[in-house]
């Protein structure tokens, strides 16, 4: 048995690296044909669901969610909105007045696994499900549903009757099965934030009035009988005739639909193989549209430069909504608004195919992995867009500093449900996600980021990574360690706050000592200029990142000894006197978030800032 042991413990231990390192997915395939009743803004429906159980694990029970249901007074998305201090001025009390006729609802008729009834309970928006036959791992089980549905009052992303006129904007609209991954069930209810769904295929028929113009996920199969610009050749409809358009959606995670009577249908090209729908009124607004479009292609052609190519033949940008919400192959936007704003509307939730549609992490749960990210790449290309000479991770670092600075900050580990406020919410996810990732360009050099960000889609595409996942991506690119930058800036709320203490010359040298005041450790770039233009980088790498990055962005960088986290100051000599210093500044390019920059310079320099960041080599 002594010498079986090891060979054991070494099988072992193998396999239990293969189990981490094969992240499964269970799959989930779709068809439902949908008969829509405009007059009474209700509709019937069946769905065939033949779903996958590619986990280890056996399944008693199964999740759907019933999104509908929370626009219902007295649900807890109403509740949650009505409680919260600060509610989402779009929502507020609206749905606890919501008339029986007004109110959204899923009802299921029936539900079989496999051919025999299930027994099942409305909990609000999710639907729990005692099965019949347990789903063993590898197996294939079919469930087929008959429900259902009545349309809300637009107020949250969905509903009809927008503000802007929009029919209807159908989103979270069917009964669908929640996610089992390799922590478990998650069937949150619905109060309003973020989605989770799993991979699959969807073959979709909805039957509505033929005067309607339908946008949805996916490719339309019968164009020929549709008309409406999806076709070369027009189709006349006969008034109150009713019509069928099928589309099929593969490898997504959630099926969106709008449908308009006054809708206007383009299409443009990115390259030969995807093209760009736009959806919307041919109001007086139409001319933003029509300019939007072009810049639409730019964002595309960018993301697939900088990112990852977006592995689909189409994507549709769709006016309705309350702002703007992200689908897969689909965003809803709101179309009266400013140039700018419905530019950058559409730019923030096309990104969103790359980080929430296609990588799909749970951005329930780390929703500044989906919303952070986004952010960060939208202010690089609004920046592209309309250039600027200014830094575009500025207002994402500044909206960052002024949240700590209000003492409503919560983790980023924090649920997308849980946060106390939506400012708290909203800023974390959005701007400190994307200070996040600006920073760590900071840490390892944007070169090393550049070839993070891509690797990271590529490998994690269609795979739901979590935080650690994009760790070990962009440890393994950067060759340094980066546990420390998780922990504490993802994990805490705690801040970086470095200063200049002191500056001591003598006729030969001058020495400076600088401190830590923030509880967050970092690696500093401290930029000496000398008063005969020449520019030097004092680079401190950080010990337990065990390595320095190998960035070349200033014209003379000179590698110190590493400071240890613990030590609260850390003290250099420069070979040369005061006297020819103009000034010493710890990270001109301001990619790192320190809150307290009044300490950052010698002598007081901040008006002089652009000038110097200016001196950079880009």
């Amino acid at each position: 048995m002594r010498k079986i042991l090891p060979v054991l413990c070494l099988a072992l231990s193998a396999l239990a690296a293969t189990a981490q390192n094969d992240r499964w997915q269970q799959r989930a395939k779709y068809q439902m044909e949908i008969d829509f009743d405009a007059s009474k803004h209700q509709y019937r429906g069946t769905q065939k669901l033949l779903y996958t159980n590619n986990s280890p694990d056996t399944l008693t029970k199964v999740f759907y969610h019933l999104y509908l249901n929370a626009f219902q007074p007295g649900s807890q998305m109403d509740v949650r909105s009505r409680t919260i201090s600060d509610p989402d001025p779009r929502v507020r009390d609206r749905i606890s007045k919501l008339s029986p006729t007004e109110i959204g609802y899923e009802k299921v008729i029936s539900l079989k696994q496999n051919g025999k009834l299930l027994k099942y309970e409305v909990v609000g928006t999710i639907l729990e499900v005692t099965l019949n036959e347990k789903i063993l791992p590898k197996t294939q089980h079919t469930f087929d549903m008959e429900f259902e549905a009545q349309v809300p009052v637009q107020i949250r992303r969905t509903g009809r009757n927008n503000l802007e006129g929009i029919d209807y904007s159908m989103a979270q609209w069917y009964p669908k099965m929640s996610e089992y991954d390799y922590e478990g069930w998650h069937a949150n209810p619905y109060i309003g934030r973020e989605f989770y769904g799993i991979w699959g295929d969807f073959d979709v028929k909805i039957t509505l009035d033929a005067s309607y113009v339908l946008a949805a996920t996916g490719y339309l199969q019968n164009p020929e009988k549709i008309g409406h610009g999806y076709s070369r050749k027009e189709v006349k409809h006969k008034a109150g005739e009713k019509l069928t358009w099928h589309f099929v959606a593969p490898e997504v995670h959630d099926f969106v639909w709008a449908a308009d009577r006054d809708f206007k249908h383009d299409v443009v090209k990115v390259d030969e193989n995807l093209d760009l729908h736009f959806f919307y009124q041919a109001d007086t607004l139409a001319d933003h549209w029509k300019q939007m479009e072009p810049l639409a292609v730019k964002t595309f052609r960018i993301m697939n430069e900088k990112f990852g190519r977006y592995p689909y033949k189409q994507y549709s940008v769709v006016q309705g909504g309350d702002g703007g919400m992200e689908y897969p192959m689909a965003t809803l936007i709101t179309g009266h608004q400013s140039f700018g704003g419905l530019v950058s509307a559409m730019v923030h939730e096309s990104i969103h195919s790359w980080f929430q549609g296609i990588l799909a992490t749970n951005e329930s749960k780390y929703s500044w992995m989906d919303e952070g990210f986004d952010t960060y790449a939208q202010n690089i290309i609004m920046s592209e867009l309309f250039p600027s000479k200014s830094d575009p991770q500025r207002a994402s670092t500044t909206s960052y500093r002024n949240l700590v600075k209000s003492g409503l900050e919560e983790p980023l580990t924090t649920h997308a449900d849980h946060y106390h406020t939506n400012r708290a919410y909203s800023i974390a996810s959005y701007n400190k996600g994307a200070v996040f990732i600006n920073q760590l360009g900071y840490i390892i050099g944007n070169d090393k980021l550049e070839t993070s960000m891509k690797r990271y889609y590529n490998e994690w595409k269609f795979k739901h990574p979590n935080p650690t996942d994009f760790k070990r991506i962009v440890e393994k690119v950067s060759g340094l360690e980066l546990d420390w930058y998780w922990e504490n800036f993802v994990g805490t709320t705690k801040t970086i706050d470095y200063g200049i203490k002191e500056v001591v010359t003598t006729a030969s040298k001058t020495d400076i000592v600088l401190e830590r005041i923030g509880q967050i450790p970092m690696p500093l770039d401290v930029v000496v200029s000398y008063k005969d233009g020449s520019q030097e980088n004092f680079y401190i790498p950080l010990e337990i990142m065990r390595g320095e990055k190998s960035e070349k962005m200033y014209s003379k960088t000179s590698v110190l000894t590493d400071w240890g986290w613990t030590y609260p100051e850390y003290s250099f000599s420069i070979p040369r006197p005061l006297s020819e210093i103009a000034s010493i500044m710890i990270d001109p390019s301001q990619r790192m978030a320190d809150v307290d920059l009044d300490n950052n310079t010698y002598p007081s320099l901040r008006r002089k800032l652009p000038r110097l960041q200016g001196e950079l080599i880009k």
